[in-house]
């Protein structure tokens, strides 16, 4: 295969896109087609999925290729993008089964890593009829499950027709925090119909916590006891999606 090469001109945010899709797993394979780089893969337990589009516009170089896999171990990735600086810019050079990165500012960074063997799965879209969605704001969501954790390891969505309610309660405490149809905080609000399920914090705190960073508006669809879908959009047309399995009775 002939040198091919990506170049993302943020590489601080290229490193928050990364931080987010390691939440759910600890390797995936990228997957570059002629409209983006894409990738979808499950965590260990098959309860929680990410899905990952970063259109080709959103790169300054993008490789001409139909379709070119590559797998990354997040873990050795996230080590090289802790050292970037603001104004860096990262590019990725594939070639021969082996990826150059570089970090690109004052000085020029790189480390060779070479493409592991990912036994993926191509993962359909799962086909869940959603009755309610609320879009508001990355951070007010981040909030509402941080305040949930002080009191639960799970957190309850009700969706109805005047508002998102998410609520925690244990030996500890209880929280609420009411998202109403008309708040200022609320972009988008439509519920067809009531919307109930409970979610482990798990994954919902690291996902709310490191998603933010990038992203300022997070889409959250419900219904009840299906699995849970928050679609956050981040810079340049991308977006990164999460299914998150409800917990059952």
């Amino acid at each position: 295969m002939s040198k091919q090469v990506l170049t993302y001109i943020d590489a601080k945010e290229f490193a928050y896109i990364i931080d987010s899709v390691s939440v759910i797993v600890e390797e995936a394979s990228f997957v570059l087609r002629q409209d983006g780089l894409h990738l979808r893969a499950l965590d260990v337990s098959r309860t929680a999925m990410v899905d990952l589009s970063i259109p080709k516009e959103a790169f300054e170089e993008f490789p001409e290729v139909d379709e070119l896999r590559f797998g990354f171990n997040f873990k050795d990735l996230k080590k090289l993008l802790r050292r970037v600086k603001k104004g860096d810019k990262i590019s990725i050079e594939f070639e021969e089964g082996r990826a150059r990165i570089k970090l690109i500012g004052k000085a020029t960074r790189s480390i060779t890593v070479p493409s592991i063997e990912i036994l993926s799965e191509d993962l359909p879209t799962p086909k869940v009829v959603y009755t309610a969605m609320v879009k508001t704001a990355s951070d007010v969501l981040a909030s509402a499950v941080k305040d949930a954790d002080a009191v639960a390891d799970e957190a309850k969505f009700d969706a109805s027709e005047e508002a998102l309610v998410i609520s925690a309660s244990s030996d500890k405490g209880e929280v609420e925090v009411r998202l109403d149809k008309n708040s200022e905080l609320v972009y988008e609000f439509d519920v067809k119909e009531p919307a109930s399920a409970r979610f482990s914090l798990e994954y919902l705190l690291d996902i709310t916590s490191k998603t933010s960073k990038i992203s300022d508006m997070v889409t959250i669809e419900l219904a009840t006891a299906k699995p849970l879908l928050l679609t956050f959009d981040i810079p340049a047309g991308g977006r990164i999606s999460y299914y998150i399995a409800p917990r059952v009775e």
